[in-house]
């Protein structure tokens, strides 16, 4: 059979914070990144329930990640590999962990065990529903028939107008990962200070404002998302809100979406904790296509 007419795999890391549900759907490849709490290691198939994580981590859990094992993505691409699919692996963002670096360094050697075979690591710089929405694209395109090689350049062509707009609703989260300092998160909670972040086109975390409230903090995601839509504003297919246990405020900024511009197709989603372990509970996240990040 031609390259170009194997079946092809589009896989990803459960850091793209897609409900369950909509993974058995789309029999998506999921890689794992794990979390540790309390000293206990979770993630494939032992976990915990998202709110029992959540509430943990609100009376003081202590709590860590750690990104895949390079041997079992090994394991997972070799399987894919020995049942005839070429691979698209869409990764969790370099500027964030290594997993990217581990599924890159593990299709190289398996590549030379199967020349014949194609495994496209992808960067995609994102986070959380940025990457969800990455990938919901390329399903989508396969799904319509599109070859590897035409998602391929689709997933380069448009990687940095996936726009990332988060809040968080305790500073202790981010002063625990060291995004601020101890000095910030204690002046910041006394003023109820929220800060509004986005992940860059290297990838990585970093601020971009900051507001008093917290219904403000969510607003303020919204019109970040009127700042960067431009031209790109009739090209949104889906809305992605990913929250840390947060349901309530995710409702809230779907609604002013709604209101602003008319957008339906959403899809609302719990933080993995994964990516819990590091925002927080309270956290709000919004993602879209841009004119930029």
């Amino acid at each position: 059979m031609s390259e170009n007419n194997r079946p092809f795999i589009i896989s990803t890391d459960n850091t793209a914070d897609f409900p369950d549900e909509f993974i058995k759907e789309n029999n998506i490849p999921i890689h794992y990144l794990h979390y540790i709490v309390d000293g206990e290691t979770y993630g494939d198939d032992k976990n915990l329930e998202i709110k029992d994580f959540f509430n943990r981590m609100r009376n003081g859990a202590t709590v860590s990640t750690f990104a895949t094992n390079p041997d079992k993505t090994k394991e997972i691409f070799r399987k894919q590999l020995s049942e005839g699919y070429d691979i698209i692996h869409i990764g969790f963002s370099s500027g964030l962990s290594s997993a990217y670096s581990n599924s890159a360094t593990a299709a190289k050697e398996l590549l030379a065990e199967f020349p014949e075979r194609r495994i496209e690591v992808i960067d995609s710089l994102c986070a959380s529903g940025g990457q969800g929405l990455y990938v919901w694209y390329a399903l989508k395109k396969q799904k319509e028939g599109k070859s590897f090689d035409e998602i391929v350049k689709w997933l380069k062509d448009y990687k940095l107008n996936l726009c990332h707009s988060f809040t968080v609703d305790d500073l202790v989260y981010l002063h625990r990962g060291g995004r601020i300092s101890k000095t910030v998160k204690v002046f910041g909670t006394l003023l109820n200070i929220k800060p509004v972040l986005h992940v860059d086109n290297e990838g990585k975390l970093v601020p971009v404002t900051n507001v008093r409230g917290r219904k403000k903090s969510l607003i303020s995601l919204v019109d970040q998302m009127e700042e960067h839509l431009g031209s790109y504003r009739d090209m949104n297919e889906l809305i992605y809100i990913t929250h840390g246990d947060a349901e309530e405020d995710a409702l809230f900024v779907k609604a002013e979406i709604e209101k602003r511009f008319g957008y339906k197709n959403f899809m609302i989603a719990n933080l993995c904790p994964t990516i819990g372990s590091h925002a927080g509970p309270g956290t709000i996240a919004l993602f879209y296509l841009g004119k930029y990040r």
